[in-house]
């Protein structure tokens, strides 16, 4: 159900579901609340009075009985259930409006700016690619004295319909005693195994399944997998139940290689030292037992339960994560070992878990695009539609493929891991107490900020990242540079030990005891990262003779929180200046299309097809992307004829607040 919230004075009105956060809601709307504590409730800024409708609230100590009872209340604190009018006080906002505000005619009428979702990919069937069968077989006799194997494929086919399967020389071991001592009552676990370069069809039912595994009794209710992004500064996993298709957890953790460099060629460099490979793939395994252990300690599971693991990564993280040679990625003409990689157990590469779980690496395409970007494009559905898609993955690689259902071209460009908090003084991951919305109030240059979980402010997450550099740039606190405009009175403006930063929260008020600050080093390395992007999307668009406004859709995917703001992204120069209805958010892509592999097998086979259907575009040694790349250092871009929309806003927006300033 979605109820209308009225901002007054600002005579801005916007739609949210029930239950929205009136804060969130302001923030979706453009509406400036002074708050610093993240949306906790503590520092008391964001008092509102309600005029109008009803709203679910609790009463903080910020706010006296008298008050509540004549409707006072936090905005951070209180939910929207109907519709209602809000008049947003002058100590709440700042000695004046928001000036921004007076861009607007009239009443404006706002939906949520939450962007929206893709479908996913179309016609897979539910048929995970391990599967556990019970069986309850009949002792041999001398009358029917058929060897163990035999009994139990007739087994299978008997009581199952499977037929030709292959078998693991551990199951062949086992077997005789696992028979004898369950009674002959056992459950065995099949996994899918194609051969590498095999391309199954989605509907051959006769794809080749393998014994892996064989328990006493029946335990054909615990089948689980695991989804991983192996990413260059976070892995990911999700623990997926294979009986119902259901996405039981989901853990993150930061790779713990980055301590031997950020991205992949400072990695690569270190892998040639004497050990440094085998350090750096002990370093990848340490992260994925880590994040498994905690995805089996949220759902109170056992690791004999497990029976796949689906990765996803570039390729220089496969690579490595395999223990594979990684020295010719970065050396020119940049070849891989393989594309391909077998299946391999995952205790054979250090995985702690049982040693009858099989990995599947996705494959990849070049030394810089991998099967992170494979799986996106799987899981996005991108290589089944017609329209012509730009699909982009913000990372510490920005990976772009452009195309539709009947051709693929991608190129990959190195963005550093600014957008995952990795060389940002206060970057985080999207954790609780991540500031993920941001606002400034241009006259006060007072902050409102919101963080994940309304926790107090303990750094910045890559969607906070936008918000803030975008909000610096639009209230006129940094120039196109990136530099801070240095004689705006407040204290929140201030040199310090990485030049000048505004502090986004004080200490009193973070979550950390140190005041949350961004800093111009912060904002060079923003710069550069969205630079490279959008240089190598240009490339891309230029090399095949088309533009942006060719573009059907744009798929954005990445770990960004939900506040991932499109119009933010477009004012920095992060994303083409086209209509915000052509975009379309994946979330992490990789994990998608991880997931729907455990879910699908058939996907097995679409997988390599989109591996084979996409033609890579070099950008590390192509003159017209670093021409592009210096002309995107600048916010939005050296060029205004490519934001039109975005210059002509901001030129406006900064007259209008230079002379609020000068009258205040």
């Amino acid at each position: 159900m979605k109820h209308t919230v009225t901002f007054e004075p600002d005579n801005v009105a916007i739609r949210v579901d029930k239950g929205t956060n009136l804060l969130e809601a302001a923030l979706a709307a453009g509406v400036h609340i002074n708050a610093t504590c993240g949306g906790q409730g503590v520092c008391g800024k964001c008092r509102v009075m309600i005029e109008a409708g009803e709203v679910d609230s609790e009463k903080t100590e910020n706010i006296s009985q008298e008050e509540y009872e004549q409707g006072w209340r936090q905005a951070c604190r209180t939910s929207v259930i109907s519709d209602c009018t809000v008049q947003v006080p002058l100590e709440s906002r700042g000695l004046r409006r928001v000036v921004a505000q007076k861009l607007d005619m009239g009443k404006a009428e706002r939906k949520i700016a939450d962007l929206e979702t893709i479908p996913l990919a179309e016609g897979w069937q539910f048929d995970p690619v391990a599967i556990k069968v019970p069986l309850q077989l009949t002792a041999p006799t001398l009358q029917d004295n058929v060897s163990d194997l035999s009994r139990f494929s007739a087994g299978l086919r008997q009581q199952h319909d499977i037929e030709n399967i292959s078998v693991d020389i551990q199951c062949l071991k086992i077997m005789p005693n696992i028979l004898r001592t369950s009674d002959w009552s056992v459950t065995a676990t099949l996994t899918a195994d194609p051969a590498p370069n095999m391309l199954l069809s989605q509907k051959d039912k006769d794809r080749p399944l393998k014994l892996v595994r064989m328990e006493r009794g029946d335990t054909s209710e615990q089948n689980l997998a695991i989804g991983l992004d192996i990413g260059t500064t976070t892995i990911c996993a999700q623990l997926i139940d294979l009986k119902t298709g259901r996405v039981m957890a989901e853990r993150a953790e930061y790779n713990r290689q980055v301590e031997y460099g950020e991205d992949v060629i400072t990695r690569i460099v270190y892998a040639q030292k004497p050990e440094g490979q085998k350090k750096l793939q002990s370093l990848v395994v340490s992260s994925v037992n880590q994040v498994i252990d905690e995805l089996l300690e949220d759902t109170y599971t056992s690791k004999k339960s497990i029976s796949c693991i689906a990765a996803a990564g570039n390729t220089t993280m496969t690579h490595l994560l395999l223990g594979i040679e990684t020295r010719h990625i970065r050396e020119a003409p940049y070849v891989p070992v393989a594309n391909f990689m077998p299946v391999v157990w995952a205790a054979d590469i250090g995985i702690d878990l049982p040693d009858c779980v099989q990995v599947y690496s996705f494959p990849s395409v070049a030394s810089y695009v991998g099967g992170d970007i494979v799986s996106g494009i799987l899981g996005s559905g991108v290589f089944q539609k017609e329209e012509l898609t730009l699909y982009m993955d913000i990372g510490t690689n920005g990976e772009i493929v452009l195309g539709n259902r009947d051709w693929l071209v991608c190129a990959a460009c190195s963005m550093g891991p600014a957008f995952e908090g990795g060389g940002i003084r206060h970057g985080m991951r999207a954790d609780r107490g991540a500031i993920e919305g941001f606002h400034i109030n241009p006259v006060t240059l007072e902050p409102m900020v919101i963080t994940v979980g309304k926790k107090k402010p303990r750094g910045i997450c890559g969607s906070g990242l936008i918000s803030v550099l975008a909000g610096l740039l639009s209230a006129c606190v940094i120039d196109r540079n990136g530099k801070f405009v240095r004689d705006l009175p407040s204290d929140r403006i201030r040199p310090g030990r990485f030049g000048y930063e505004y502090v986004l929260a004080w200490a009193e008020d973070s979550g950390t005891g140190h005041d949350i600050v961004i800093t111009e080093v912060d904002i060079e390395n923003l710069i550069r990262a969205k630079g490279a992007l959008f240089a190598g999307c240009l490339t891309l668009l230029e090399t095949l003779d088309l533009s942006f406004d060719d573009l059907d859709r744009i798929i954005i995917a990445g770990a960004f929180g939900r506040y991932i703001n499109i119009e933010k992204g477009k004012e920095i120069g992060l994303f083409p200046d086209i209509p915000v209805e052509r975009f379309h958010f994946l979330g992490n892509g990789s994990l998608v299309g991880s997931r729907l592999v455990c879910l699908s097998r058939g996907m097995l086979g679409e997988v390599e097809r989109i591996a084979k259907m996409m033609t890579n575009i070099e950008l590390s040694d192509n003159p017209s992307f670093m021409d592009k790349y210096m002309g995107a250092l600048f916010l939005p871009h050296t060029d205004a004829r490519l934001f039109p929309a975005v210059s002509k806003y901001l030129e406006a927006n900064c007259k209008i607040i230079r002379s609020e300033r000068k009258a205040r």
